[in-house]
């Protein structure tokens, strides 16, 4: 089989593959990028992007990663619509195979798969995504002002988007299929003393209705009695987790019990020699395309210093 050699291998291309790359680029590591199943990461499901610096009047999700994609290209960056579907990262130089059947040694390696969102598994989840569905408060929840929302979920992360979106929105439904939150306690008490936020125990959805121009309600089921409900709403905030996309580098790379990539202190190094990780497969926390842009950044800047050391 023949074997490609490449001084560093981006896998991913969301902000923080894309970003990885144009450092890399202008360092001379001659980079190329593994775009994955979504070109353009978990943006390329976003319409509006408000919060991401340079673009004064927003930008839609799928056009700033054309421009992203552009300025890569740029820098002559060669980006290959391929998976990669094996790893043998513990030994070096690193072997990766795609599924394709290309066999890629690399001398350093950028992991920027991302994380995807938990769904619910709903047709009219999929209907009406980015026309009042979404998975991310901190970026959809601007243009709810002042309306109605509901969130889905009872942990830490549904009790932060909820408490975040009752500074913004007129009324936060909280829909919670047990009887009790499994959020920290401090966070419990924060969505229940919140005058904006009421909690519908027990339920969980089983439709989400609109019409042409969005969300306009959602279908409850009681989870103990089967009752049906419907409570009218604007928008409707999905908080169940996110899937980290390192299934691949399970067994190699160290990660925390969710699957997150965990990386050294103040850098993106892995525990791996010449591997590094960067985006939302690295962080469990913020998962803001500004961040994984910054990620991305360090990584290649971590890639080209252990390049030249190694020499």
């Amino acid at each position: 089989m023949d074997i490609q050699k490449v001084k560093c291998l981006i896998i991913g291309s969301g902000p923080a593959g894309y970003t990885a790359a144009i450092y890399a680029a202008r360092a001379d590591l001659a980079p190329i990028i593994i775009e994955g199943s979504q070109p353009g990461g978990q943006l390329t499901i976003t319409t509006q992007v408000d919060n991401f610096p340079g673009y004064p009047q927003g930008v839609d999700g799928n056009q700033m990663m054309d421009d992203m994609r552009a300025q890569v290209l740029r820098f002559g960056t060669k980006i290959i619509s391929d998976t990669i579907i094996e790893a043998r990262l513990q030994e070096y130089p690193l072997h990766l195979k795609t599924e394709s059947g290309i066999e890629y040694e690399a001398q350093s390696l950028i992991i920027a798969t991302g994380a995807s969102a938990r769904w619910l598994g709903l047709e009219s989840e999929n209907k009406f995504r980015g026309m009042g569905v979404s998975a991310c408060a901190t970026c959809d929840g601007f243009f709810f002002r002042g309306k109605t929302v509901a969130v889905v979920g009872g942990g830490d992360t549904a009790c932060e988007e909820a408490s975040y979106l009752a500074n913004i929105c007129g009324k936060v439904y909280m829909i919670v299929r047990r009887n009790v939150l499994r959020a920290s306690k401090a966070m419990a008490e924060r969505v229940q003393s919140n005058p904006k936020i009421e909690i519908l125990w027990q339920q969980k959805p089983i439709e989400i209705l609109g019409d042409d121009n969005g969300v306009n309600a959602v279908q409850l089921e009681n989870t103990q009695s089967g009752q049906q409900s419907k409570v009218d709403i604007d928008g409707i905030f999905l908080a169940i987790g996110h899937h980290p996309n390192s299934d691949v580098f399970q067994g190699q790379v160290a990660t925390n019990e969710e699957g997150f990539i965990l990386t050294q202190e103040k850098s993106q190094q892995t525990n791996l020699k010449g591997v590094f990780a960067a985006g939302d497969v690295a962080d469990p926390t913020y998962r803001q395309a500004i961040c994984a842009a910054g990620s991305g950044a360090k990584a290649a800047m971590d890639a080209e210093r252990f390049l030249i050391n190694l020499h």
